[in-house]
């Protein structure tokens, strides 16, 4: 359980269930590279790691719940598992890496959600076939982006799903 003091708002339980249930039909999640951006506690890159994911990092600015992410994933020996503590635009621009998918879930008050859709794509972050998956709430709207292939709510949790062909 993660502490009371950590600066986070975790995804639902009934969201996380369906979010793994769509990528489980897209990728086999042993043979991919996993790119968690305001990972707070840790959970979506926990849940990546324990479906066989071996190539997992999960990135926050906040030092607490980089501690406290390192503090899980070695007490639940996850092997190729990073955590990496820094903003997570700083961190991109920095990043020139392909993953096969990318999840974010900034705060729901970021204002840069289409500044990061549009560093992630305009850096070809994603390898061929690969995903990102940005969490919002519902005052963000991606309709008019060329990547988006679908957005889907439960409840209050909103996710847009990106996908990168070679092709385009």
């Amino acid at each position: 359980m993660a502490p009371k003091k950590l600066p986070v708002r975790p995804t639902t339980d009934m969201a996380k269930e369906s979010l793994f249930n769509i990528l489980g039909h897209h990728f086999h999640l042993d043979e991919i590279s996993f790119l968690d951006l305001f990972s707070g506690t840790g959970n979506i890159s926990y849940e990546m790691a324990s479906r066989g994911c071996e190539d997992v990092t999960a990135v926050d600015q906040d030092r607490n719940c980089v501690e406290f992410i390192k503090k899980m994933s070695m007490e639940m020996k996850f092997d190729h598992f990073s955590t990496i503590r820094s903003e997570a635009m700083q961190f991109l621009k920095g990043q020139y890496r392909k993953w096969d998918v990318i999840f974010a879930d900034p705060p729901y008050e970021f204002a840069g959600h289409q500044l990061l859709v549009d560093e992630i794509f305009g850096k070809g972050m994603l390898a061929e076939g690969g995903m990102l998956i940005l969490e919002h709430g519902q005052d963000v709207d991606f309709k008019e982006y060329e990547h988006l292939t679908i957005v889907k709510r439960y409840g209050s949790v909103y996710f847009s799903f990106f996908e990168f062909q070679e092709s385009e």
